[in-house]
């Protein structure tokens, strides 16, 4: 007799469940795990840890990047935000990019040596489609406008892009920068922008490993997405993959963000993300509410998962306190 209602279902292909384990595996090895565990915070979408205001778009875009950049334990990079619509001409990178020093922490320091510039990394709405800056590390140890673009009803959030009279902050102008770039349509999507930007961060990390990912360079696209959610960002990753067509609920009838690109769909983002609270300990009542409703379920299913897995498997076993 077929038991229909009992057999266990895969959450995803076992191979992209291995790549997830193996990648975050890689990561402690790339970078220095007492920063995952003793400085990484769950980023969620709220005015907690995007707080502030600004009276430009360039001057809440520049904020949202700084406030991305000190999430993700990379202040300390030189980086400049421009802003797409401003130039007629791409923003220039440098050829390479040596780091000396530690490449992520609060209290991170490291000396940036930038080459002669070549062909810039586009941090437009598709920032994977151009060449990154080749990044070499020599060592990683040492009147108020709400936005419509979150359905409270749908999941909880108050993350809200308000403008205001005063005077906007300003980028960083210096020419040994590396570049970032944005569209003003994006504030439309504070998520996605949030993604935007840890995405962009992610790349030089990723670029930045004395390893490549599992799979090789051929999977550095999804590795550096990965990476954003080894960050902290994978709430902000999930929510952001899919946006629902007007009148949608973002389960059905949605498509690829536009703000953004999207290469974890929205389950292998939900996943990952499930990982990283596994190994951090974070208990689901405090992302669950933050998630997308139809996500909910497969990150309850997914953290179950990843438990039994790190209990029976070797692999992270270092890293998960059962």
């Amino acid at each position: 007799m077929l038991n229909l209602f009992s057999r266990n279902k895969q959450l995803l292909d076992e191979e992209i469940i291995n790549w997830i384990f193996d990648s975050y595996d890689w990561a402690f090895k790339q970078f220095d795990p007492s920063v995952f565990f003793e400085e990484t915070e769950l980023v969620l979408p709220t005015n907690q840890y995007f707080p502030g205001e600004q009276n430009s778009i360039n001057g809440m875009a520049n904020l949202i990047f700084e406030q991305v950049k000190q999430h993700a334990g990379m202040t300390h990079w030189p980086t400049k935000l421009l802003n797409v619509t401003e130039s007629e001409h791409q923003p220039v990178n440098p050829a390479t990019l040596s780091v000396k020093g530690q490449l992520r922490g609060k209290q991170a320091q490291a000396s940036f040596e930038l080459g002669s510039s070549v062909e810039a990394l586009s941090e437009d709405t598709k920032p994977t489609e151009t060449k990154p800056a080749v990044t070499k590390a020599t060592s990683t140890k040492t009147t108020s406008i709400k936005n419509n673009a979150f359905d409270e009803s749908e999941y909880s959030t108050d993350l809200n892009l308000v403008m205001s009279a005063g005077h906007a902050s300003e980028p960083n102008t210096g020419n040994n920068s590396i570049n970032f770039s944005f569209h003003p349509q994006q504030l439309n999507s504070p998520e996605g922008l949030i993604a935007h930007f840890a995405q962009g961060l992610a790349q030089h990390l990723v670029s930045a490993a004395e390893n490549p990912p599992p799979g090789g360079k051929e999977y550095l696209p999804v590795a550096t997405e990965l990476m954003g959610i080894f960050m902290g960002f994978g709430v902000i990753f999930a929510n952001s993959a899919v946006v629902p067509r007007q009148g949608g609920c973002g389960g059905c009838g949605g498509g690829q963000s536009p703000v953004r690109q999207v290469v974890l769909n929205q389950d292998e983002a939900t996943y990952a993300l499930a990982l990283f609270c596994c190994l951090k300990g974070i208990e689901k009542k405090q992302v669950v509410k933050h998630l997308k409703k139809h996500l909910r379920g497969l990150f309850k299913l997914a953290l179950k998962d990843c438990e039994r897995r790190l209990k029976q498997e070797s692999r992270l076993s270092l890293s998960f306190a059962s």
